[in-house]
């Protein structure tokens, strides 16, 4: 038989509306109007704001393990815009600012980080997840959630983000193809910081991108500039139209960078050099942002001034509120994770409370 080319009649879209120096694509520009864009800009301002504030705190060892994401707040604000409070959010570990924008307290994130249980309680009226730490592994359970939706005959819709390094996971190949077969009503963001710790992108897929991936699972796929909040919003909000309409999941691959540590407990110097990060600070999604605002006069130096003045203070109340209410009780690592407790785990918290009782911490 002679070789023909295959046609499934599936496409693959960059979207990109603000370009790197703030200028705007006005046959793509979504309209949002001021009131709107200025909730998205104070929303990525109070992002950067926590995150600076919890890295600080973690050097000077007021605060456990962090994953800092600054670089990544359009992804991060432009992705949870589209939700309606009754949809499901099920984030990885660096979705913070996202997390606010769904009722999470700077204090309550700054409990959660520091280790604490109550930090892990989800703002009321929300159907949401505490993050996931092990990579990838949310994203099966997230569709499951996103199946459960459809046969209640719902219209809620899931959202779930995680880096480039899940998609090498095999609950990522399993939850899409899945998703693709039975049409469930879920997006996958996958946020492409170009680094999973120190493995770079290249050394992650022999696919041309992530979103090229959708295709073979025979679902709609679509790459966005990441550090463009508006082509982020737009690209979301399309997706979960089409999930919410019955017509399935869509990939998402949002291209970011990661400008900071993967965790506190790494150092990227080891394996990234400056100079890339410094071509990527260019492309600070913030600045764009403020640039794009500026030119439509929603904003100016005072109004910036006044934007970062604002969510800093939101930053040193909530640092405040979890100054007053961490207490730590050392005796209670071990009640959370079973409800009868195995006899081997019955020793060991005998051991150790002995040990407590003896010689203190």
């Amino acid at each position: 038989m002679p070789r023909t080319e295959l046609d499934y009649g599936q496409r693959l879209e960059h979207l990109s509306i603000l370009d790197e120096r703030g200028a705007v694509d006005d046959a793509l520009d979504p309209g949002f109007a001021n009131d709107e864009l200025l909730r998205l800009y104070r929303a990525m301002v109070l992002t950067r704001q926590l995150d600076i504030r919890m890295l600080r705190m973690q050097r000077q060892g007021q605060m456990g393990t962090f994953a800092p994401g600054r670089g990544q707040e359009a992804t991060q604000i432009g992705s949870i815009r589209a939700l309606r409070k009754s949809d499901w959010y099920w984030p990885s570990y660096r979705s913070f600012g996202a997390q606010m924008w769904r009722g999470w307290t700077v204090e309550g994130l700054m409990l959660l980080w520091d280790g604490y249980f109550a930090g892990f309680e989800i703002p009321e009226g929300t159907n949401e997840l505490p993050f996931s730490i092990i990579v990838g592994g949310h994203i099966a359970p997230a569709t499951g959630i996103a199946m459960a939706c459809r046969y209640e005959g719902t219209d809620e819709v899931v959202l779930t983000n995680f880096g480039d390094g899940a998609t090498s996971q095999g609950d990522f190949a399993e939850a899409v193809n899945f998703a693709g077969v039975y049409k469930s009503p879920i997006v996958y963001l996958c946020e492409n910081n170009q680094w999973a710790i120190s493995t770079p992108f290249e050394k992650q897929t022999a696919s041309k991108s992530i979103a090229h991936r959708a295709l073979g699972f025979g679902v709609e796929g679509i790459q966005v500039d990441g550090n463009d909040i508006l082509a982020v919003s737009v690209a979301v909000e399309e997706a979960v139209a089409r999930a919410r309409a019955g017509e399935g999941p869509t990939v998402i691959e949002a291209l970011t960078y990661r400008m900071d540590v993967h965790t506190t407990a790494d150092d990227p110097t080891v394996y990234r050099k400056d100079d890339e990060v410094e071509r990527w600070e260019a492309k600070d999604p913030i600045i764009r942002f403020e640039k794009y605002l500026r030119d439509r006069g929603a904003l100016d130096d005072a109004a910036i001034e006044a934007i970062e003045s604002e969510e800093r203070a939101r930053v040193d109340a909530g640092r405040k509120l979890f100054d007053e209410l961490k207490q730590k009780d050392y005796r209670e690592v071990f009640d959370y994770v079973y409800a009868t407790l195995p006899p081997e785990l019955q020793e060991q918290r005998a051991d150790y409370f002995a040990k407590l009782d003896r010689a203190g911490l």
